[in-house]
């Protein structure tokens, strides 16, 4: 009788343990994910985006920025670039700019090419339509201490008398004034030649700025008329 007292309080006990654990309460230990639980971030996503110009429109794409690592920047590091300064009227020119050059720590190349060079200014006179009248401004001049005027072709084919070709601003302008000591004005342009000249070519690196042609200037007072441009494909190293 005691037994079978037992045997029924055991399944009345075992009951009611499997009606608590049902319910949750054995599940209690298990507590549930917080808000302020560690998640992962990308890197790109550590950086705040550049804002947008309103102006821009909705569709506009942000606005480019160099960044920690170099952005744009080492695309530059890579950079040839060749130049090319001239033209220089004879090989003494070059040469001399060359030695300035290479002095600088530039390593220069000497290229010649045919091509347009500037020879001086040119002070002139038209030509008057009367031969007379020529030759009585010919008289003129050289009786006023322009001994070397002489008659030549000119500007767009037509005759002038011509007072000189000058190398020199200084020169040019005095040349000037004597002839209009002489109440004649003369005209000035400058005169050009065709045949070879000559080239520099030299590499710059990444952090050098281009050259500046006056510092290759020459004689004191002498004019030079340099370019500086890119180098002809067949120039490039």
């Amino acid at each position: 009788m005691m037994l079978l007292k037992s045997m029924v309080l055991c399944l009345a006990l075992a009951n009611v343990g499997y009606f608590l654990w049902e319910r949750g309460i054995g599940k209690s230990s298990e507590l549930p994910p917080t808000s302020s639980a560690a998640t992962l971030k990308l890197a790109s996503e550590t950086f705040a985006a550049p804002a947008a110009d309103p102006a821009a429109g909705p569709n506009a794409e942000p606005p480019f920025e160099e960044g920690a690592n170099g952005g744009n920047t080492a695309l530059l590091t890579n950079v040839k670039r060749c130049i090319s300064v001239g033209p220089f009227r004879d090989v003494s020119e070059a040469a001399r700019a060359a030695s300035t050059l290479r002095s600088g720590g530039y390593d220069p190349r000497q290229r010649v090419a045919e091509g347009e060079v500037w020879a001086g200014v040119w002070v002139y006179l038209p030509l008057p339509a009367s031969k007379s009248a020529a030759d009585q401004i010919l008289e003129k001049l050289k009786a006023g201490g322009i001994d070397d005027a002489l008659q030549m072709p000119g500007p767009n084919d037509t005759s002038v008398i011509s007072l000189g070709l000058f190398s020199e601003a200084k020169r040019a302008q005095a040349r000037v004034a004597q002839a209009q000591a002489l109440q004649i004005n003369p005209a000035i342009a400058d005169r050009k030649r065709n045949g070879n000249v000559y080239w520099i070519d030299i590499d710059l690196k990444p952090t050098d700025s281009l050259l500046n042609p006056s510092d290759l200037q020459g004689e004191a007072g002498r004019i030079v008329r340099l370019e500086v441009k890119a180098c002809p494909v067949g120039a490039q190293r």
